[in-house]
């Protein structure tokens, strides 16, 4: 392994606890010499050769670099070592690398020093006396649980296990493998599904991926076969306290601010374990929920990081590593951080080496600009997740937009693999729903899976990935309950969260106990979601939803770890046989009837639009039939009246030997609302109410 310098400790500390937060101690083992090589430069990070610790880290711009070890703790305190990495020796092109023997193959916390070019206006920050946090460090220690305010300042560093067994998969693992056009997609949060009392876990394990496996059940009950999982990469839930500013009483509870892309979310560990604890149970939920024939589907963020602008930075990795090769920049501005994604900073991700950091983490990600902050048509970065061997078996989707204003819905460079989040679709069916004037066109095209946007190439409806509600915005039960968003809790005055929310409140601003106001908020929300679960395209839930889940107006609630974002046990008990029994009997006909999801476009022959006056601006009722053709199942009937008005409409007569069944009527209460296998005796007409949606099920 080449020449070796022997180095010892040149760092001040007195104690480990000026470094990290723990809570539980490392034996001590016996204190032996380490010897330092030269090393290798692949892979990135640390690795394992033979009973040595490789370390090797990318800095195109860096002058010196310096590996810091802490590890021994104890009564006494712990070790700690500088390894100052020789260029000649240490550095392959751009990568540093060192190699040390006799470490110790886990418990062991390092960081990096790095030093190179000073000033601002060269794009460079450069200050090594900050020690910083590997890129590709595969787990991250910090503080131990979240929210621990005596550890808000903790130092974050990488760290590694070499000694632990594999996990163990089990021979019979297999990851569902369930066709696009079949899922059913659950948008969730780790903690916020099961942090609340009303959760009836054990306190250690409410908000971990071991509380989460808890309550599996409970999505099988719904019946979804696929979460997407807020981000579960490290990331620092007190970025907003760093400093006094409108936002300090909060804590990040989305996760939106990336630490590091390779580390679980250790404090989503049970008790208060930490990263290694925590890479095994988020290996145990995937394992549970593919059991229970769930697919996982992972938000990734690459579009930023957690380290803010040039006005207010947080130092914690990319930044002091190489700020020009991580982060797009202008060096012609004083703030020289471009900012598309709205959070401080763009990561560079189309940089062939920020790329490959993307390619090596969880390869999945949504970011479509140039080094310099221009929309490319072809994005290497999409590319190369689209044309990976591995990653091009795996469900990719993008949100494609930005705040700088790049907008691509329909046009995301896909290459026939990407879906895509449409916001479109939520918009259109928002208003029609609530009744604004012209929209029955939109509305068609959006429950017919959006061809006008994804009918090209090689694309399908399920391409679309539609929704009503996200975690960024008003819940299912808010959409029908405020015409106006209420942020003020979150202490930026009402400026933040978007404004054309398409809401309407049902005649009254929040909650109420009138009766009639009520009644229409729970046909609404129906109505939106028999919509959703009709229409061609991947269709996504919001969690809680299923309960009409209120976050009281707040359409921005990322940093509230509260009951604002937090499930409510108690309220899905007390809403389980009428809205979640409907949410569940609606999805459940969405995954059997082969008409509800199917693989291609619409052709003329597949539907009946029961409607003469499509540019009448104030029709508000639309009805259609679905043909079974060749997929069987039988004829399906809808009708969506958003007047204010009875409609009495004539219904098609149904295919020969056979006779229409009320499945779904809105305006009923449950379970007269929903009956799965269909109410007889519905003849020529149907008398539809105000704001209400019918379906109607062709059987002999």
């Amino acid at each position: 392994m080449g020449n070796f310098k022997k180095s010892r400790s040149k760092l001040g500390f007195s104690s480990p606890s000026s470094i990290l937060s723990k809570e539980s101690t490392l034996g001590v083992q016996q204190h032996k010499e380490i010897i330092v090589l030269s090393g290798q430069s692949s892979p990135l990070g640390p690795s394992r050769l033979n009973d040595a610790v490789n370390f090797a880290l990318f800095s195109k711009h860096a002058t010196s670099v310096t590996l810091c070890l802490f590890w021994e703790y104890g009564n006494t305190g712990g070790r700690v070592e500088e390894i100052i990495l020789d260029p000649q020796v240490n550095k392959t092109e751009n990568i540093w690398h060192v190699c040390v023997e006799n470490l110790p193959l886990q418990g062991v916390f390092y960081g990096y020093r790095v030093d190179g070019p000073q000033g601002w206006e060269k794009g460079h920050r450069f200050d090594k006396t900050s020690i910083l946090l590997d890129p590709y460090a595969k787990f991250v220690e910090g503080r131990r649980r979240y929210g621990d305010f005596n550890h808000k300042c903790c130092q974050f560093l990488g760290t590694f296990d070499f000694l632990t067994s594999a996990f163990d998969w089990e021979d019979d693992h297999k990851r569902p493998v369930i066709p696009e056009k079949d899922m059913v997609i659950y948008e969730m949060n780790v903690r916020a599904y099961t942090m609340d009392d009303s959760s009836g876990l054990d306190e250690g394990i409410r908000g971990s991926y071991t509380g989460l496996i808890e309550k599996i059940p409970h999505l099988v009950e719904l019946g979804v076969n696929a979460v997407e999982l807020l981000p579960i990469f490290e990331y620092d839930e007190f970025e907003f306290q760093r400093r006094p500013n409108p936002r300090d009483h909060m804590l990040n509870t989305w996760g939106y601010s990336t630490l590091n892309f390779f580390s679980p979310m250790s404090r989503y560990a049970s008790n208060g374990e930490g990263p290694t604890v925590a890479s095994i149970e988020f290996k145990q939920m995937v394992k549970a929920l593919h059991k229970a024939g769930i697919e996982v589907i992972l938000d990734v963020v690459y579009n930023h990081t957690n380290e803010n602008d040039d006005e207010h930075p947080y130092t914690t990795s990319f930044r002091g590593i190489d700020n020009l090769v991580y982060y797009m920049v202008n060096l012609k501005s004083y703030v020289q951080l471009l900012n598309f994604s709205g959070c401080g900073n763009s990561f560079n991700c189309n940089h062939p080496v920020v790329k490959e950091l993307v390619l090596d983490s969880l390869r999945h990600c949504s970011l479509c600009r140039d080094t310099d902050g221009t929309p490319l048509q072809s994005p290497p970065l999409i590319r190369a997740i689209a044309k990976d061997p591995v990653l091009s078996k795996c469900k990719l989707i993008a949100e494609p937009w930005d705040c700088g204003g790049l907008y691509q819905v329909g046009n995301f460079p896909n290459w026939d693999r990407w879906g895509e989040w449409n916001g479109m679709y939520r918009d259109a069916i928002r208003r029609f729903v609530k009744g604004d004037p012209g929209m029955k066109s939109s509305f068609a095209t959006r429950l017919s899976g959006s061809a006008d946007l994804y009918n090209v190439n090689k694309r399908k409806p399920y391409h679309s990935i539609n929704f009503i509600t996200a975690h960024d915005g008003f819940t299912l039960f808010d959409l029908v309950a405020y015409n106006e968003k209420h942020n003020d809790a979150n202490g930026e005055d009402g400026r933040d969260g978007s404004n054309d929310n398409f809401s309407w409140n049902c005649g009254f601003e929040g909650e109420t106990n009138d009766f009639s106001i009520n009644a229409l908020r729970q046909r609404q929300m129906k109505n939106f979601l028999l919509a959703l679960m009709l229409s061609q395209g991947t269709p996504m839930v919001l969690m809680g939803d299923e309960y009409a889940h209120t976050r009281f107006g707040n359409n921005n609630s990322y940093g509230h770890d509260s009951l604002i974002n937090h499930f409510q046990w108690n309220q899905l008990r007390s809403k389980h046989t009428d809205q979640f029994r409907f949410f569940a009997g609606i999805i459940r006909l969405r995954r059997r009837h082969p008409l509800l999801g199917r693989a291609n476009f619409l052709l003329e022959e597949d539907v009946t639009w029961h409607e003469d006056q499509w540019d009448n601006p104030d029709g508000r009722f639309l009805s259609f039939t679905l043909h079974e053709r060749d997929l069987g199942g039988g004829d399906l009937y809808a009708a969506f009246n958003a007047h204010s008005y009875f409609v009495n409409t004539i219904l098609p007569s149904p295919p020969d030997g056979k006779h229409w069944y009320r499945l779904v009527d809105t305006n009923l209460t449950s379970p007269d609302d929903f009956v799965e296998e269909g109410v007889p005796g519905v003849l020529g007409t149907y008398n539809v109410a105000p704001f209400s949606s019918l379906l109607l099920h062709a059987k002999a």
